[in-house]
């Protein structure tokens, strides 16, 4: 072992990239393949864009770890652009979620509705994104009626009740009439 982690075109004949490391490096790509995380010692892992993985890791911290209702995922929220869901048995990235604004680079929690099925986010321009667990796929873009970065979105785990948070507290409840939620 050279300590390197090598990232390799089958069309030419050199690696196109060496990253050095310290220790036994593990290896895992998305599945879109645009991003890998490198895990190094049993002790770090580093999230790489690989259109630009000579610029080193992504900056952006992680800001809370989640299971899911159900035991089977992890959600990692970051402050960053992105949130990430993995295997929660093995550690593998399922799911790379994206789309939301963070232009402050604020810690932005991400949680899952109580069937396990949605991941909910808030974002720096006051909306409320939603995405299927199953597949990363947007659902919909909630306009979250807040004047501020919405950092915490929750999920009643027994009713159909959801709140979201930036200065102040919104309560989402159900309409029947139509197939919109509306903060209350």
């Amino acid at each position: 072992m050279d300590h390197t982690v090598r990232l390799w075109d089958l069309r030419v004949a050199t690696c196109s990239g060496v990253m050095n490391v310290t220790g036994k490096p593990v290896v895992a790509f998305d599945p879109e393949g645009l991003s890998s995380l490198v895990g190094v010692q049993s002790e770090q892992v580093k999230l790489y864009d690989l259109r630009s993985y000579d610029k080193g890791p992504f900056t952006c911290e992680w800001t809370s770890l989640r299971f899911s209702p159900h035991g089977k995922y992890i959600l990692l929220s970051t402050n960053g652009r992105v949130l990430r869901l993995l295997d929660a048995f093995n550690g593998t990235p399922l799911q790379t979620l994206s789309g939301q604004l963070n232009n402050k680079g604020i810690p932005i929690q991400g949680s899952f509705s109580p069937d396990s099925q949605f991941i909910i986010s808030g974002s720096t321009d006051g909306r409320i994104h939603v995405w299927k667990a199953e597949d990363g796929n947007k659902v919909c873009v909630l306009n979250g009626g807040h004047a501020g970065p919405v950092q915490c979105v929750e999920f009643n785990p027994s009713f159909m009740m959801m709140a979201s948070a930036c200065s102040h507290l919104n309560m989402w409840l159900p309409n029947l009439s139509t197939p919109e939620a509306t903060p209350t």
